[in-house]
């Protein structure tokens, strides 16, 4: 039965709309799925764990906090660079430079004058907040601006070490001690500096009539989540826009866009400064949590991490974005942690050897235990190693991502089948 009989004999003048409305609603309905079941899975994995190891409730309740904390923190950031990278073509490898102005602004608009490292204006944590995101909008207008009028890998070197700038001018104390001279706020220079309280650990405290760590994490986790779901809203509006049409343009070939009468400089500083804010947003949220922060969190290690969580996802794709950062947290950065922590604690292993030389060499007898222990010994070192074997399997395999296949076209409407009025051809069928 074709669409047109299913509808009750619609016009087709009006068949178009109301087909690509069915589809949407069901891309919206899987992309949920997708997201939801991703989730289950690692909740799952993780249970797995606490219950090989024996730690209890207890355990595995502050570890999948801690796992939606990073599953939130991740989403945004690699939601805001999808919106740069994904959407546009636009190439920033300083993301943890803009986290790290929305959260130092932050920190010197809303931390408290008497604060015991570094010094602030005092002012309400929303106006900080917002100052946050303003700021780290109009420093990638200042790299944007130049950068945009060369090529497009300018762009890159230009954010990389932007990016290295802002690290280096926050963790410089003689700085810092000039500008609470000069101006009564400052950054605390390396030794990092005092943050607002979360807000809502009021709240917790109050209903808990306790210091309650746990459930004052969990609060601000779903603070999180909430963002998450907004910022993931406001990049569908975003991206269905005529304004996101121009931008998937811009990325599948600019001189076409150009030569239709589109200003792409313009269309690409105002996507730049948006996805920036996003960032400083990201950082505002993540570091911003834990009331202190200091210039070691926004090292380049950061940008590669999210870029990471966009590659798995596939870039183009705001769900994959999700997804993305949903199975790096969990089976990349965390994963491999919690699991060498199970090992160690169930198995003893013995002292592990100090080089990798010692480790091998037992397994001529087949004495398997001194290289395990090495490996459980060195499981962030060997993290990275991890990271770089599935990038490599990732672009021999699948190179566009999990869902980077579903890059949404520059066209408001489906060029791959006819959706012409009064056209109900064979493909409609179902």
């Amino acid at each position: 039965m074709s669409v047109e009989q299913e509808s009750g004999g619609s016009s087709g003048a009006d068949e178009p709309t109301d087909v690509r409305g069915v589809l949407a609603r069901e891309v919206a309905a899987t992309d949920f799925r997708l997201v939801l079941l991703t989730l289950l899975g690692v909740y799952a994995l993780f249970a797995i764990f606490t219950l090989i190891s024996g730690d209890g409730m207890g355990a595995l309740k502050s570890r999948y906090t801690r796992l939606s904390f990073l599953f939130a923190a991740y989403a945004v950031l690699a939601l805001a660079l999808n919106l740069q990278w994904g959407y546009t073509g636009l190439f920033n490898i300083g993301v943890a430079g803009f986290m790290a102005v929305g959260v130092y602004t932050m920190s010197v608009v809303s931390t408290p004058p008497d604060a015991i490292s570094g010094q602030g204006l005092g002012l309400p944590l929303p106006i900080g907040i917002i100052a946050g995101m303003i700021v780290a909008a109009l420093v990638g207008l200042i790299a944007a601006v130049p950068a945009l009028r060369l090529r497009a890998d300018y762009l890159a070197i230009v954010t990389l070490g932007l990016s290295e700038i802002i690290r280096l001018t926050a963790n410089s104390k003689n700085l810092s001690d000039w500008t609470v001279a000069t101006f009564g706020f400052g950054t605390g220079g390396g030794s990092g500096t005092d943050l607002p309280a979360r807000p809502t650990d009021g709240l917790v405290e109050t209903y808990y009539a306790a210091n309650n760590t746990l459930a004052q994490r969990a609060a601000w986790v779903l603070v999180m989540a909430v963002f998450v779901v907004a910022i993931y809203w406001l990049l569908a509006r975003v991206g269905n826009s005529p304004f996101g049409r121009v931008l998937k343009a811009i990325r599948e070939d600019e001189l076409v866009a150009q030569s239709l009468g589109k200003d792409t400089r313009w269309f690409k500083i105002k996507v730049f400064m948006l996805g920036c804010a996003l960032m400083g947003l990201g950082g505002i949220l993540w570091q911003g949590s834990q009331s202190y922060v200091s210039p070691d969190s926004f090292r380049p290690i950061v940008t590669f991490y999210v870029f990471i969580a966009v590659i798995i996802g596939g870039s183009g794709s705001n769900t994959g974005s999700v997804i993305g950062s949903i199975l790096f947290v969990g089976l990349l950065f965390e994963g491999p942690r919690t699991l060498g922590n199970i090992v160690s604690s169930a198995v003893d292993l013995g002292v592990p050897p100090g080089t990798f030389a010692g480790a091998v060499e037992p397994l001529a007898v087949f004495n398997f235990a001194p290289l395990l222990a090495f490996l459980v010994d060195n499981i962030s070192s060997f993290r990275f190693i991890l990271l770089g074997v599935v990038l490599i399997v990732i672009m021999q395999q699948r190179p566009e991502g999990m869902l980077g296949h579903r890059t949404e076209s520059a066209a408001a409407v489906g060029l791959d089948r006819d959706t012409r009025a009064g056209t109900t051809g064979g493909d409609h069928d179902e």
